[in-house]
């Protein structure tokens, strides 16, 4: 980087954002963008990610599209933009009627630096048409491992996003994300067909994170465990369980024991979820008791402590939900409540979770055919009695990324066969994700090795993200501290992380 470039980077830095210096990775990362190099950038939660965007976006001279996965997420940082005295708009399914046709107007006016937007949304013409008018230079893919059918949080309208980059005349891509193990890097460079990606990591490890496993040998048992705990622990926290009857239960139990608590999940009404999330950001209540629906878009830097009442799927789910303890760089702690049996829980959940050959066959009988009319997804799954939404959305849009399937018609038509289908083809389709689903399954068992192992955590961890860590102590874990036991007979008397 040029020394003027270089200047007029540390002004903006410290006139906008307040900051003296740029953390590790961040400095990569935005040379990269500005050098015009598709980047990928791996940073654990709170390293400051987004300024890898906002920063160079100021410098170049058209317009940054920001791709988010959650409303809730685009609107802090639209607002916080706002705050900043910067030009943004925020296209969403969200807005009132007015607020969005405002919005695409001001896009592309030379007061919006920044648009924040939905996949979904791209997947549109009305917003493409604007921002091609628009100039657009950098094209940001927030939480981009959501991309990957690999990946521990798949969103099938992600696969729709390399058509948005192309009808923008391919700008500077930056996709960022806090985990995204070699597979899944692997899968994104694939999925985003932008040859080979600029990768930027800075490593997994966060020093102010204290991990610890507790062992326990009944739901009972396991809830005496994670009372006791709390007991011992102070601020705001989050406790994770994999099913809803698991957060009511817990969420119940807790306020019988006199802790403050809500619950948050998917089958909750949304205003409910509203509150009791406004509730827990600040600060009117301590505690929350969440399925993985509570996550992305939380951004509260005071987390001090993060429970798993079950255990998740693999390493990188747990990072990632575990990681949104001590954003502020403050010690935190992460404990899993670990009892072997768990794992039927998720094996189940994964057993529902890809498409299988069977599937595929009955989606291509029921398709139209090439010049038959469309089928929406509703006479779709009307005629797949047993195959869920999830699935028919899976297999969808799978089908129609590789261009041989379906076509999705504009304006809401629905769904037909492209060509005739080829039932090789499919059936390549189908062998790939049997591949993913034994993946699931080794990442599955990664994650009990996690739970079982007596080496370090940390090291345990990082290798499971496919790190290989500097160390073989990291000196902040239950077996570093020597406070860790067998994960064999009862955890009684085991003496919980430090707050």
């Amino acid at each position: 980087m040029d020394a003027r470039r270089r200047r007029r980077l540390d002004r903006l830095l410290t006139s906008v954002f307040g900051h003296e210096r740029l953390r590790d990775g961040q400095q990569a990362a935005i040379e990269a963008v500005l050098d015009g190099r598709h980047t990928l950038a791996i940073m654990p939660t709170g390293a400051g990610k987004s300024l890898c965007y906002q920063l160079p976006a100021l410098v170049l001279p058209g317009t940054t599209v920001v791709v988010s996965p959650l409303i809730a997420l685009m609107k802090d940082q639209h607002e916080r933009l706002l705050g900043l005295g910067l030009g943004s708009a925020q296209i969403n399914s969200a807005l009132p009627a007015d607020v969005a046709r405002e919005a695409h107007a001001d896009i592309g006016s030379g007061s919006t630096e920044f648009v924040f937007t939905t996949p979904e949304q791209l997947a549109g013409d009305a917003l493409l048409t604007r921002l091609k008018r628009a100039e657009v230079d950098l094209f940001v893919i927030d939480e981009a491992h959501c991309i990957s059918t690999w990946g521990h949080d798949f969103r099938p309208a992600y696969l729709e996003l390399p058509k948005a980059i192309r009808a923008l005349g391919t700008p500077t891509v930056l996709a960022l994300t806090a985990t995204a193990p070699p597979e899944v890097v692997d899968d994104i460079n694939r999925q985003l067909g932008l040859g080979s990606l600029h990768v930027v990591t800075t490593g997994a490890q966060r020093e102010n994170l204290f991990l610890a496993v507790r062992p326990v040998t009944s739901d009972a048992d396991k809830m005496a465990a994670l009372l006791e705990t709390l007991r011992q622990l102070t601020g705001s926290g989050i406790v994770y369980a994999a099913t809803i009857r698991h957060v009511e239960d817990i969420a119940q139990a807790l306020r019988a024991d006199g802790i403050d608590a809500v619950s948050y999940h998917g089958r909750l009404a949304a205003r409910v979820r509203h509150e009791h999330q406004d509730a827990f950001m600040g600060g009117a209540v301590p505690i929350v008791v969440a399925t993985n629906a509570f996550g992305m878009g939380i951004d509260k830097a005071d987390i001090r402590f993060v429970i798993h009442f079950d255990m998740p799927a693999s390493i990188d789910a747990y990072y990632q939900e575990a990681g949104r303890a001590g954003r502020d760089g403050a010690p935190a702690s992460c404990t899993l409540l670990f009892r072997r049996s768990d794992k039927s829980v998720q094996a189940f959940f994964m057993a529902g979770r890809y498409p299988a050959a069977e599937d595929f066959e009955r989606l291509v009988a029921v398709l139209p055919a090439p010049e038959a009319p469309a089928a929406t997804t509703t006479m779709l799954r009307a005629a797949l009695a047993g195959v869920s939404a999830s699935k028919l959305r899976v297999m969808l849009t799978v089908l129609a990324s590789h261009g041989l399937a379906v076509e999705r018609r504009r304006g809401g038509a629905g769904w037909r066969q492209k060509v005739r289908l080829d039932p090789a083809r499919v059936a390549t389709l189908v062998q790939a994700y049997e591949a993913r689903a034994r993946a699931d399954r080794g990442r599955l068992d990664q994650m009990i090795a996690y739970s079982q192992t007596a080496r370090c955590r940390w090291v345990a961890l990082l290798e499971g993200l496919g790190e290989a860590p500097p160390f073989a102590r990291c000196g902040h874990c239950d077996t570093c501290q020597g406070t860790a036991i067998p994960a064999v007979g009862r955890a009684d008397g085991v003496r919980p992380p430090p707050a």
